[in-house]
């Protein structure tokens, strides 16, 4: 009988050792899941380096600011964080030892973050190969490399990202809201700040600058005259590449870190969000015929014909796995042109997306074209394919370009 007991307990022992680790595993791969959303990647990864060693530099009107290192390594990274530790770093802006995180850290967002996603993210970076290496050490002007003088920022600022009431709406759309508002923290990019770094709530998601490009706004009906509806909304942050275009510049490592390995219902749900229940039609831009373009536009069409056309073709068609159309095309079609300025001055990287779908470098033009010829090309297409007038002088050129 002794043995037969003690036999059984074994097994009971072995059984729940079994469902510890299940859940344990479990655990690791819902915060797998939940750092992808909340792309921590996409900040505390240096360019070639091991991933959440930190050492991405990110740039700031204060100064450099780099990405911490957020392995497991005991004297580099987070290994001596407990998971109380690392809400309060997530939640609150707050080191172990009491310091306070600069807010490119977005805890402004992260603030509303689920105690159990927390918990389910700290798990899983527990889990991933600790690295011993030192991030380079931030460097701020004054007054803004004085920690202490964020309690004061922090209590004005720290909390100010809150979530409107989802009464009324789908189940879809208040996902969507978590995704976007909160793990996806969208706000820090697409919203503008004031001088002191702060995000303008009362001018949420309508656009913010951020080294020298527009990050457009995200307000349903401007996504919908730039041409977005949901399913295409949808793709676009599966794939990174749509019937408007391709991401590129600081949404090329969102796509690349985090939104495509998110559940295509997740994603569904972020495009719920932002276009709403009850979307806004998307607006259809016909392709305007050369003779009716203006004087500006129709000399632009010369300079798209000498440097754009070989890739994006001579009717903007664009070619597959090589350039994306100019028909359709959402950048051409924001009223502020910096993005499509800075595009044709400095070029676009090669572009990895999901599966098979490249798009191969695009060279700058800056030594190729004058402020003129730059101008005009722009006013070409604006109003040929972005349903916009060919209105943009060479001194508001001048001005995009020196932002």
């Amino acid at each position: 009988m002794t043995r037969v007991l003690s036999s059984l307990a074994l097994a009971i022992g072995a059984l729940v050792a079994c469902n510890v680790q299940a859940a344990d595993e479990a655990l690791i791969k819902r915060g797998e899941y939940l750092a992808r959303a909340a792309d921590c990647m996409a900040c505390h990864t240096a360019e070639g380096g091991a991933p959440y060693a930190g050492g991405l530099p990110i740039h700031s009107p204060f100064g450099t600011i780099y990405g911490t290192n957020i392995t497991p390594d005991k004297q580099h990274g987070i290994g001596n964080y407990s998971s109380d530790e690392f809400f309060a770093a997530l939640t609150e802006g707050k080191r172990k030892d009491g310091a306070n995180l600069y807010p490119a850290m977005p805890y402004t967002s992260y603030h509303l973050i689920k105690r159990e996603d927390s918990d389910a993210i700290h798990a899983y970076l527990m889990s991933v190969a600790p690295i011993n290496r030192p991030a380079p050490e931030t460097s701020l002007s004054f007054p803004f490399n004085v920690r202490t003088g964020l309690m004061g920022w922090n209590l004005l600022y720290g909390k100010s990202v809150q979530l409107e009431e989802g009464k009324g709406n789908s189940e879809a759309w208040k996902r969507g809201q978590y995704m976007v508002e909160v793990l996806g923290h969208c706000g820090e990019c697409h919203t503008p700040r004031n001088p002191i770094g702060a995000l303008q709530q009362d001018k949420r998601l309508t656009g913010g600058l951020l080294l020298g490009y527009l990050a457009p706004s995200l307000l349903a009906q401007d996504l919908a005259d730039r041409g977005w509806n949901q399913a295409d909304l949808a793709t676009f942050l599966k794939h990174g590449i749509s019937a408007q275009g391709s991401m590129f510049n600081e949404m090329y490592p969102v796509v690349h870190h985090s939104t495509q390995h998110l559940e295509d219902s997740d994603l569904s749900a972020m495009a719920t969000y932002l276009l709403g229940d009850q979307p806004p039609a998307a607006k259809v831009v016909q392709a305007v015929a050369h003779e009716t373009l203006g004087e500006s536009a129709k000399r632009g069409r010369q300079q798209y014909l000498n440097v754009c056309a070989g890739c994006h073709g001579g009717d903007g068609e664009g070619k597959p796995h090589i350039a994306v159309a100019m028909q359709g095309n959402t950048v051409l079609r924001q009223a502020d042109s910096r993005n499509l300025v800075k595009a044709i001055v400095d070029g676009i990287r090669e572009q990895q997306f999901t599966g098979f779908e490249r798009m191969q470098p695009m060279p700058g033009f800056a030594d190729k074209l004058d402020d003129q010829q730059l101008t005009d090309m722009v006013n070409y297409l604006r109003e040929a394919w972005g349903g916009l007038p060919g209105d943009l002088t060479t001194q508001q050129l001048a001005q995009l370009k020196a932002d």
